[in-house]
């Protein structure tokens, strides 16, 4: 297993390589000039003058052939610098690092809330099939599915900040800020994780070895952990690593309602303001979260199924 971590890891440069190419260019296809938003922005009243415009595409080096910007880009990509944002000036590596830890808490805190809703849920659901708790679960369910999250999450501000004044609707450094936003972000991931583990579960007791354990004698709860639980994870463990990589690329809309500063905020920010230096090192960014849980994700089925062998025939 360490050496497939191993060769996985050293093909992270070649990928990320590939993604920062074709971001780079989809963004130079991209309409709109980021020096005229920029001065429209700080004049909003007035439209920019035409040498207005081109004295700052010039010190943006906005009118350097492509491969020229490219090329100093990635220069400084390789060495950790990502660059300036136009609009402020300041370094996108430090930025993205400063509201790292935000989206981090916000992902944590959220992942836990689906974790330990959804799967206890579904586990229920699937051994207690055709009950009245099976019935109601699968109703929760379907409702956590449909709601949209900012749906859900100006419900939560309106019921829990506006009408019961128990928790702020805006804000970052406490407990109490981030369960709104947490709650609205978990609903969707526990719905799933929900549905999916009630749905293996189902699959997995109907097995040979789990009916085996069972005529042993075990206990329904070491049948249901030990044998049956561990095998229905492997599909759970996907959706967590996909659903961890889209929370650490940051909850775009969620962090807007809530004025969470993280890295997904920051990001539409860039994107508004055709700020394409932050857009470029957020993709770069967004691509290698995705790789590394991938990774997790692959080493978790290691653990959770022995028998699996990567790279070998018949894994």
């Amino acid at each position: 297993m360490r050496d497939y971590a191993a060769r996985r890891l050293l093909t992270l440069p070649l990928l990320l390589l590939g993604i920062s190419i074709v971001s780079f260019t989809l963004l130079n296809l991209a309409p709109g000039d980021p020096a005229y938003i920029i001065l429209k922005q700080q004049s909003p009243g007035e439209a920019p003058s035409r040498e207005a415009v081109l004295a700052l595409r010039q010190e943006l080096h906005l009118d350097d052939p492509a491969p020229l910007r490219y090329g100093r880009w990635l220069v400084g990509a390789v060495q950790g610098d990502l660059g300036e944002s136009y609009r402020s000036s300041t370094p996108i590596s430090k930025e993205l690092w400063r509201r790292f830890p935000a989206t981090v808490m916000l992902t944590g805190v959220s992942l836990a809330l689906a974790v330990f809703i959804g799967i206890p849920l579904g586990i229920t659901s699937a051994v207690w099939r055709g009950s009245l708790l099976d019935g109601l679960s699968r109703l929760l369910a379907l409702i956590g599915a449909s709601v949209p999250s900012y749906v859900l999450a100006l419900l939560l501000i309106l019921l829990f900040a506006v009408k019961l004044h128990l928790l702020p609707a805006i804000g970052y450094g406490s407990p109490k800020h981030v369960l709104l936003p947490a709650i609205a972000l978990a609903a969707g991931t526990s719905a799933q994780l929900m549905r999916l583990t009630r749905a293996t579960m189902l699959e997995v007791v109907r097995q040979d070895y789990v009916r085996t354990a069972r005529a042993k004698g075990l206990p329904e709860r070491a049948v249901i952990g030990r044998h049956a639980l561990r095998n229905a994870l492997l599909p759970v463990v996907t959706v967590l690593g996909v659903n961890l990589g889209h929370l650490l690329g940051g909850a775009v809309i969620v962090e807007t309602i809530f004025g969470w500063p993280g890295v997904g905020k920051y990001a539409v920010d860039a994107i508004f303001l055709r700020d394409y230096p932050v857009i470029q090192g957020f993709v770069l960014y967004m691509a290698l979260i995705f790789l590394l849980a991938n990774l997790m994700v692959d080493l978790a089925y290691r653990w959770l199924d022995p028998r699996l062998h990567f790279g070998k025939p018949g894994s």
